[in-house]
């Protein structure tokens, strides 16, 4: 899979200040994340974090279909159906601790980070998206974590996004992996402003004119955007969600995802958003499922680094145990949309493979993110 990521400034009026632009930049697989671009966007946030010069960064999609799609899922499909186990350790060690770093990097920013998510923001599209410090969504945006669709789970963070949101909220889009648009984004907090897709010139312009400097940045981004999306208000698309959070509020509490599952496919309503959500759900890793379940419900309080540290042992695990293969075959690979998970069911899962995959791969102090934030696991 080709891509970059194409890095350029913008000179403030000021004449001191820069604002940093990066564009993820792999339109023929809408921008999904290769090693590589993980490689040069981690390596220019820290440079434009060391710049005292550049006071904000943008991080953006090339095209209009999309922010960015996921990780590089087909690379690991190839090692993960070619290689030893000792291979596929290695590789999606090494892919997910930089995705996790990266992931880090942009939550922990000093800097105001503005994610213009415009298009389709997925996988690892969403972990990205969702550190920055400014969430834009346009018109046509779409987020989603559809992995249950490919039996991995919602990982780049979505231990901690998913918990952050409503729990309940969070675990229904993680079970269903439905999409949103940006109207329901806003409102149930996966995103901060919503703008036209045709601002996008008008926001580069605005940055450069701003009195960096003098006022706390993040305020002046923050005002900036107030400002931009009281000229929206019209144009907002029709909520898709709203109509069903109270029966997700009631269907996803408590601690028996059997009975979860079963009061999700008795959500009331004919609109076809839901009846999607049912489907995917329905047909979805029951695997994903139960990691999802554990995720929001035993791991909702666990510090940022530490859900990326438990995140990477889950990772690898999963790529280890074949669902996860086998979700990607028939997704994306032979396109079949048949996949053979190893359970036909939520309630047939032993949670002897669940309690296996939440198992640290590494002790403590040998861990590849040992060193991310200050917190570990265990204590």
């Amino acid at each position: 899979m080709a891509g970059m990521v194409t890095i350029s400034e913008i000179e403030c009026l000021d004449g001191v200040h820069r604002i940093g632009i990066a564009t993820l930049d792999n339109t023929a697989s809408l921008n999904a994340l290769t090693y590589d671009m993980l490689v040069q966007l981690n390596d220019q946030l820290i440079k434009w974090q060391d710049d005292p010069h550049v006071t904000c960064v943008v991080l953006t999609g090339a095209g209009e279909k999309a922010f960015c799609a996921g990780g590089d899922v087909r690379a690991m499909y190839h090692v993960m159906h070619n290689e030893s186990k000792e291979k596929i350790v290695e590789f999606c060690t090494d892919y997910f601790s930089l995705e996790y770093e990266c992931d880090y990097l942009i939550h922990t920013y000093n800097k105001p980070i503005i994610g213009w998510g415009e298009g389709i923001v997925m996988g690892g599209g969403m972990g990205l998206f969702m550190g920055t410090s400014h969430k834009v969504v346009t018109t046509t945006s779409r987020l989603a974590m559809p992995e249950i669709n490919i039996g991995l789970y919602p990982d780049v963070g979505g231990t901690w996004f998913l918990s952050q949101i409503d729990p309940q909220v969070g675990l229904f889009l993680g079970l269903t992996g439905s999409m949103v648009n940006s109207s329901d984004a806003v409102t149930i907090g996966l995103a901060d402003w919503l703008l036209l897709e045709e601002q996008y010139p008008t926001l580069l312009d605005e940055l450069k004119r701003l009195q960096w400097g003098k006022e706390d940045a993040k305020e002046l981004v923050t005002a900036l955007l107030q400002l931009m999306e009281e000229q929206v208000i019209d144009s907002k698309p029709t909520t898709q969600i709203c109509p069903y959070l109270d029966q997700i509020e009631e269907a996803c509490k408590g601690f028996d995802l059997n009975a979860i599952a079963q009061r999700i496919m008795a959500i009331e309503g004919n609109s076809q958003w839901i009846e999607n959500a049912k489907q995917t759900f329905a047909a979805g890793s029951p695997i994903t499922a139960h990691i999802c379940f554990r995720q929001v419900k035993e791991y909702h309080s666990l510090p940022l680094a530490d859900c990326f540290r438990l995140e990477l042992s889950l990772s690898v695990r999963s790529a280890l145990l074949g669902e996860f293969k086998e979700g990607v075959r028939s997704r994306l690979i032979d396109r079949d949309g048949e996949p053979n998970w190893m359970f036909n069911s939520v309630s047939e899962v032993d949670e002897d493979v669940i309690d296996t995959l939440f198992t640290s791969l590494w002790a403590d102090d040998e861990h590849p993110l040992a060193d991310l934030g200050e917190q570990t696991l265990g204590q």
